[in-house]
């Protein structure tokens, strides 16, 4: 849904990079950038790998990039054309995920404004999807989506206050889920207590 050419023209504006993926939004670039990654030269490409451990998992990351885009950002007119300025990198990360019972690959494609900088590219990618995870907790524990403020300040209003309930749960650190500790903040009193009263 965010990879939209006036989104990433707005962060131009505003002197800062974009690194947006494409996932079903831009079918035609998702499609060509990995056509890309499957046939490119190897000179072309900078790789770093990351293993993380927990939460009862392994999670391998393979981060691939290329700064090689004068084929995307040449005149085209076909349906689909990309419109997006200041594409300087394109990047492919395979995610691995191995569970005691089965394993997982998830592939995503991005394109960036910024350089060919495979660390800060890599800590880009890695950061959305703290904030992919932050938000889908706001939707399962306190049911954003499904919100009908819709005028007036309310939607602003609510949005900081689950945000800030959010933070005093996940800052519990008892036993359970967010929706859990949520739940019982609201049928106990005294666990309520204790979540607001956090030093």
């Amino acid at each position: 849904m965010g990879t939209q050419v006036e989104i990433a023209d707005k962060i131009l504006e505003h002197k800062a990079d974009y690194l947006l993926p494409l996932k079903g939004n831009q079918p035609t670039l998702e499609t060509e950038v990995a056509n890309y990654f499957r046939t490119a030269p190897a000179k072309e490409l900078v790789t770093k790998t990351t293993v993380e451990k927990g939460h009862g998992r392994i999670e391998t990351r393979i981060y691939t990039a290329s700064k090689t885009v004068d084929w995307i950002i040449s005149q085209r007119s076909y349906p689909g054309q990309p419109r997006f300025r200041g594409i300087k990198t394109i990047v492919k990360i395979v995610n691995r995920t191995e569970l005691a019972d089965r394993c997982t690959i998830d592939t995503r494609h991005y394109i960036s404004s910024a350089p060919l900088d495979i660390e800060r590219l890599a800590t880009a990618a890695r950061g959305h999807w703290t904030v992919e995870s932050f938000h889908w907790l706001l939707d399962v524990a306190f049911k954003d989506d499904l919100s009908r403020y819709r005028t007036g300040n309310g939607p602003k209003n609510m949005a900081i206050i689950r945000r800030f309930a959010l933070g005093l749960v996940r800052a519990n650190k008892t036993k359970g889920s967010v929706k859990l500790r949520r739940k019982s903040a609201g049928w106990d009193p005294e666990y309520l207590l204790q979540i607001l009263q956090i030093k």
